[in-house]
């Protein structure tokens, strides 16, 4: 996992002082090209790494070999934190990771640099085929998180009605390169879509937070309320095993093999908010799937049938494949 390999890459600079990215890969057993991005990588993050060119180069930690991470400032703590915690809360490597980092750090830089390590995490599971690029107000709301700072929104909902509010930023949440924030509100925990909020404002105001808040467990909360409206109708498929994992890529985390199979063909269970739903993904499979039930399901099917027909009827004189 590439987040345990950054933080062995730092304390292997600092016992050295200096190593080459061929040093690397043969310690870390990479290539000298993922060698070379993890130092990149590094020092992007704001870490004190710099590449001596030359013969007799390569890359040092600036102040020297040290023994632990006492030698980070405060901020270049945060840096490599924000770097890897994300990671975290989907790899076992990377929490192990961050407690290496915890243990080395210096205590006044710990509350800061936990608070960087959970102010983002990644969720991989997909709620549709959108991509979205990092907005730029992550890194503002990102701060703010960090920071304990009140945040005054401006922000768009889904029937597209703007309105101005002051939240407690609580942590930030990519979901297929979609970003959310979750924060608390006069009403309680809100979620919003950062590429909804038209503009923010960080304020001097603390931030309140519940003491035993924490992102994962919050964000679970969230994804299984969104599963639960997204999953009301459930439908039972049959497909060639083969075009299984088409049906992984429409539906996420509403595609469940059964593991059975009839004359060959693998049965599926598919999930989405209404038979309609469902019907309009399974429309363009034409005979390729077959519905087992739900009766809405394929009646929704028959009815799409029927309307494509009326609007394309055959030509005259044509010939139906049989």
């Amino acid at each position: 996992m590439r987040a345990d390999r950054l933080v062995t890459v730092l304390l292997l600079m600092q016992a050295r002082g200096r190593v080459t990215a061929a040093e690397l890969a043969d310690e870390l057993e990479v290539s000298v090209a993922t060698a070379r991005r993890d130092l990149e990588a590094l020092s992007a993050a704001g870490i004190p790494v710099y590449p001596q060119p030359g013969r007799g180069g390569g890359w040092s930690l600036v102040g020297g070999a040290r023994t632990d991470l006492t030698g980070l400032s405060a901020a270049e703590a945060q840096a490599l934190f924000l770097l890897v915690g994300p990671a975290a809360a989907v790899s076992s490597e990377a929490k192990a990771a961050l407690r290496k980092l915890v243990r080395a750090l210096p205590q006044t830089f710990r509350a800061d640099a936990e608070a960087a390590a959970s102010a983002t995490m990644i969720d991989p599971t997909r709620w549709s085929e959108r991509d979205r690029r990092r907005p730029e107000m992550v890194d503002l709301l990102q701060t703010a998180v960090i920071r304990r700072r009140k945040v005054r929104l401006t922000y768009t909902n889904n029937a597209r009605q703007q309105t101005e509010r002051l939240i407690d930023p609580w942590g930030l949440i990519d979901k297929d390169d979609i970003w959310y924030l979750l924060a608390g509100t006069e009403r309680g925990q809100r979620t919003f879509r950062v590429d909804r909020v038209i503009e923010a404002e960080l304020t001097d105001e603390a931030a309140e937070r519940p003491d035993d808040f924490t992102l994962a467990t919050a964000w679970q909360q969230v994804v299984g309320e969104v599963e639960q409206r997204r999953s009301r109708t459930w439908a039972t498929v049959l497909i060639e095993p083969r075009f299984v994992q088409v049906l992984r890529n429409q539906f996420g985390r509403h595609c469940h093999p059964t593991g059975e199979l009839d004359h060959g063909r693998a049965q599926v269970r598919l999930g989405a908010p209404t038979p309609l739903d469902i019907a309009r993904h399974l429309a363009g499979w034409g005979a390729l799937i077959e519905v087992l039930e739900p009766r809405s399901v394929q009646a929704e099917l028959a009815r799409i049938g029927a309307e494509l027909a009326r609007r394309y009827p055959p030509e005259r004189g044509s010939s139906e494949l049989s």
